[in-house]
């Protein structure tokens, strides 16, 4: 499963938190498993394989952090913290600045039936509310990192040909939170979890915990050499509604360290290149880009902005 929520972009400038929602007309649309079978013929009693694919993935008991769906939604909130940004829950006036997530669950068979339905469109409702018009959705909520190396290049990752979503993209590290983690293990009792702060921090700090772990597993840097995440904001591709928080790390390698490392990284067979780019190269790179990760790029381009005009 996934969290299902709404998550909004908010910029500090003089004037306070604004809030901006990152998205991409141009993204790549996902293709739907259900229509590769069918096209290879493998729905008939001759070819089970294709049945019993469908069976396994609609029975998949894995979940998702999602934005704004099907079940009661919950709420989080991120503090600005000398850490970069942290979550924290509650409703104190006198707390820093904050990005508030409304979480749910979700799962990859209502994925499958909203997101990635040929007709996703029939699930939005008329409304320029995001956490209105996609509340027949599942979007899990995605994460991605921009990551800095000590000589100032930022690392990309060309997908697998053989991974089933945009093969061949170059695309930030990145995964999606975990459910699991914090204790999480189905929908069943989900909604009296709201009144745990205990459960509450833990996803909270989860949001921040899985894009580490995501960038160790396909970079293969250690966790100690990467600064704490801040959070530069959400990405939603505007084909499929499906939002990704992005993230600005630092690592205190050089470039050459890191291609070493990758070699031996835990998902390394998700891609088949590491580059280590500059922000022009990354300008070329963009239209190969899955839309959400241009909106990351858009992201970070705002934070390079900010932090200079600042």
């Amino acid at each position: 499963m996934n969290w299902v929520s709404l998550c909004v972009y908010f910029q500090w400038d003089k004037k306070g938190w604004r809030r901006k929602l990152v998205t991409d007309s141009s993204c790549s649309f996902h293709v739907l498993l259900v229509s590769l079978l069918h096209r290879y013929q493998l729905f008939s009693m001759k070819h089970m394989i294709g049945l019993l694919i469908l069976i396994l993935l609609w029975s998949c008991p894995f979940l998702r952090y999602g934005m704004q769906g099907f079940n009661k939604a919950h709420h989080f909130t991120m503090e600005q913290s000398s850490g970069g940004y942290n979550f924290d829950v509650g409703n104190n006036s006198k707390q820093q600045p904050h990005v508030s997530l409304h979480l749910g669950l979700t799962d990859y068979r209502t994925f499958v039936g909203t997101n990635l339905s040929p007709m996703w469109e029939r699930f939005l409702v008329p409304s320029e509310d995001e956490r209105i018009q996609c509340q027949h959705t599942s979007s899990p909520l995605g994460n991605g990192a921009v990551v800095e190396t000590s000589d100032k290049r930022i690392l990309v990752l060309q997908r697998s040909n053989k991974v089933g979503e945009f093969p061949g993209y170059f695309v930030f590290p990145g995964g999606h939170p975990e459910p699991q983690e914090v204790g999480i293990i189905s929908h069943e009792g989900f909604e009296e979890l709201n009144q745990c702060h205990t459960i509450n921090s833990k996803v909270s700090q989860e949001m921040f915990d899985s894009i580490v772990r995501e960038v160790v597993e396909e970079i293969g840097a250690p966790a100690d050499s990467l600064s704490s995440p801040i959070f530069i904001g959400v990405s939603r591709r505007i084909l499929n509604v499906r939002p990704t928080a992005f993230f600005f790390i630092k690592c205190n390698l050089q470039s050459d360290e890191i291609q070493q490392l990758y070699s031996s990284a835990q998902d390394g067979f998700e891609s088949t290149k590491l580059y280590t780019v500059s922000m022009n190269d990354l300008e070329n790179m963009a239209s190969k880009m899955p839309g959400c990760h241009r909106g990351g790029l858009a992201l970070y381009k705002l934070m390079v902005q900010g932090t200079s005009d600042g």
